[in-house]
């Protein structure tokens, strides 16, 4: 029966192998004879993956930029105006923000000074230059578009809606479904009105229709995703080329300065919107000074974009997966300020104030929140995880991936193996494994 007792041991031996790749230790080992090698000591060498920090990254949103310039007889010299400054005072100052823009231009394209039109020349256009005026405008993918259509004295308002999905056709044909298919899903949108008159479509009916026609692009009156900015007949302030901010009131005198004489009306439909919006103010009157308020525009358009409102989850340390369950995040207003703990919910539909959803393998913050941090210039979030874990006998890479916290030689255990043997005694046999 000898051969059949150590048979019976061997078995016990192989199913004792398997049982100790998952619960290490110092007992049941078998007896360390002598001038055996010193055993490698394995340790939990990754702490548990609990709690881990990293910071949100909050980067702005890109912005595309809709310019709307009157082309009726009395804006020959500031058309001129805006042609020297497009790109030496706007693109340049755009440019070096490293904000992500974009120029899309709804204004007919041809000479200034005998048709009110207007070209523009590279960088910002592809066409190197507008002396003499090309056959077409200078589209120039991802950065400049220009939807040629002539805007008059009060119909900007009617012709940037007539136009936005080609019901109005571009002069060229460069955009058979309007300028709707130059705008980007992501972007903030930002409206910037030349004129010298103003507009017979209310501001009121200009936002309404607006905003129904795509909320996606433009939000909601509760949650707008645009802002208007209008260059147009009022009064200066002070100094000429300051703007009027949204909190200033709405200016009813005429500019007067100016080669021409002077403006026409002092706009105040879209100085309406403009205040309604949170965009700035400026006097076309001071065209001739047109350097520093494309400056200020560019600058205004800088320092307004908007905070994004979803970024990606966090990276783990390799080997690891996060637990979306576990995530959380923190807003720490201006970065100094009381920890707001954001809650995560299930999807959009269950948004709420200080919430957030996670949609594949990015977080979003849900609108109410987003609102919030983007008026926030300093806003600081963390998001806050765990790891998923792994039950003792599974394969594992770190002890981080373990619930014991211990992985062994490529399997999770209960404990780490130290430098006493155990010995593993076969069951009703005083023979040692």
């Amino acid at each position: 029966m000898r051969n059949a007792s150590v048979s019976k041991g061997l078995r016990w031996l192989a199913a004792w192998a398997v049982v100790s790749g998952a619960s290490c230790g110092s007992e049941g080992e078998p007896p360390k004879e002598p001038g055996d090698a010193p055993e490698a000591v394995h340790e939990n060498l990754t702490a548990a993956c609990t709690g881990v920090r990293s910071d949100a990254p909050l980067s702005r949103r890109p912005v595309d930029i809709i310019f709307v310039i009157d082309n009726s007889g009395s804006m020959t010299e500031e058309i001129v105006a805006v042609q020297n400054n497009l790109n030496r005072n706007f693109a340049d100052a755009m440019s070096r923000s490293g904000l992500d823009y974009r120029v899309i231009l709804v204004s007919s394209h041809g000479d200034a000074l005998t048709r009110q039109s207007v070209c523009v020349s590279a960088p910002l256009a592809s066409n190197p230059s507008c002396s003499p005026v090309p056959a077409q405008p200078g589209i120039n993918p991802p950065r400049f578009y220009q939807y040629s259509i002539e805007i008059e004295s009060t119909d900007s308002f009617t012709r940037l809606l007539n136009s936005y999905n080609g019901t109005e056709k571009d002069q060229f044909g460069l955009a058979p479904l309007g300028w709707s298919q130059w705008l980007r899903s992501d972007a903030f949108k930002v409206f910037i009105e030349i004129t010298d008159d103003n507009s017979a479509t209310t501001e009121t009916a200009f936002d309404a229709q607006l905003l129904a026609k795509s909320p996606a692009h433009f939000g909601t009156a509760a949650n707008r995703n645009y802002a208007f900015y209008t260059i147009g007949g009022f009064k200066e302030n002070s100094p000429a080329t300051k703007a009027w901010a949204p909190a200033d009131p709405l200016q009813t005198s005429l500019c007067t300065g100016g080669g021409s004489g002077g403006a026409v009306n002092p706009s105040l439909v879209y100085q309406r919107l403009s205040i309604l919006t949170g965009g700035l103010r400026f006097p076309i009157c001071q065209y001739a000074s047109f350097d520093a308020i494309f400056a200020n525009v560019a600058s205004g358009v800088i320092s307004g974009s908007k905070v994004a409102c979803d970024f990606p989850l966090p990276t783990p340390a390799p080997g690891q997966t996060i637990d979306l369950s576990s995530v959380r995040l923190e807003y720490t207003p201006m970065g100094t300020g009381v920890v707001t703990a954001l809650t995560q919910v299930k999807d959009a539909a269950a948004c709420a104030p200080s919430s957030f959803y996670i949609d594949k393998d990015r977080i979003v913050m849900c609108p109410d929140t987003c609102g919030v941090i983007e008026k926030d210039s300093k806003a600081q979030v963390q998001v806050v995880y765990d790891c998923l874990t792994q039950p003792n006998g599974s394969a594992c890479a770190t002890g981080s991936q373990c619930s014991s916290t211990f992985c062994v030689d490529g399997v999770c255990c209960d404990a780490a193996c130290g430098n006493t043997r155990r010995q593993a005694v076969m069951p009703n046999s005083s023979w040692p494994a």
